[in-house]
């Protein structure tokens, strides 16, 4: 059976109140949880084992057409129904998609005990200060496209449950596994028997010559700045070759070059 569906008419009814102000509020965090936006997201989040729906607000003529997706969800996640000008006045802008979920992320394992939890043929996608949340969200969305079994952020990464991080990812946040290190990411991924494979322009081999280890870690950095010399000094450096006089790629774009490469790589023996 479906949850009722519950009707907002009033952009100050208090049972919506968790909505309001997105764009605000996702610059301070919810307490835990998280807003997600779009059906292909919510489609997503409802069949997440990583996450779990909390409630939902759909703008009225978007309820029909979700009934399907509605009668997925739980019975304890309220429904809200609201007409598109209450909608818009709740979130603070026009929200043209019409549909809007609150989540939660169940418990998940901190960075070493993620990473023990992984097996030979394992690959892992690190992460150091990318602070960006369309790069942050490209980059899952990456990472889910090529089997990337968890992703490992340092403590200087943006929060990947950030609405637009999200939506970027087309849901890919919620359904992958991901834990930050409070310490050292080389450190955390050698004692979980990774290797680690830094990109940098200057790296020491081609990307086309890699291949795979029992255990891989593809390790970025933000854009301008990269990896510092001392990280790249005590990893595997691989560089893209390209044109000359050229040397930079978004970095969702090289996370995407290179773990495609990985996907089908040959592993060393």
């Amino acid at each position: 059976m479906a949850p009722p569906i519950i009707l907002i008419d009033d952009p100050a009814d208090p049972r919506v109140a968790a909505y309001r102000d997105v764009r605000e509020r996702d610059l301070v965090g919810r307490e835990g949880l998280f807003v997600a936006e779009g059906e292909v997201v919510l489609n997503v989040l409802a069949r997440s084992g990583l996450c779990e729906p909390v409630s939902l607000m759909i703008a009225r003529k978007r309820v029909a057409g979700l009934a399907p997706l509605i009668a997925q969800m739980p019975d304890d996640v309220s429904v809200y129904s609201a007409s598109q000008e209450a909608m818009d006045a709740v979130v603070g802008f026009h929200i043209h998609r019409g549909i809007l979920a609150l989540g939660r992320r169940r418990a998940a394992p901190g960075a070493a005990d993620m990473l023990a939890g992984l097996g030979e043929g394992s690959l892992v996608l690190a992460l150091s200060g990318i602070a960006n949340h369309d790069n942050m969200g490209g980059l899952f969305r990456n990472a889910a496209a090529f089997g990337v079994d968890a992703v490992l952020l340092d403590t200087d990464c943006c929060d990947p449950l950030y609405r637009k991080a999200i939506r970027v990812s087309v849901g890919a946040v919620l359904a992958t596994p991901f834990a930050t290190a409070q310490g050292d990411l080389l450190d955390a991924l050698g004692t979980a028997g990774f290797e680690t494979v830094a990109l940098s322009p200057g790296g020491d081999r081609r990307l086309v010559d890699l291949r795979r280890a029992s255990k891989t870690a593809v390790l970025l950095g933000a854009e301008g700045p990269g990896l510092a010399a001392s990280v790249l000094a005590r990893a595997t450096t691989v560089a893209i070759p390209m044109a000359t006089g050229f040397d930079s790629l978004n970095v969702a774009t090289t996370a995407g070059i290179v773990l495609h490469h990985l996907a089908f790589a040959a592993v060393k023996t």
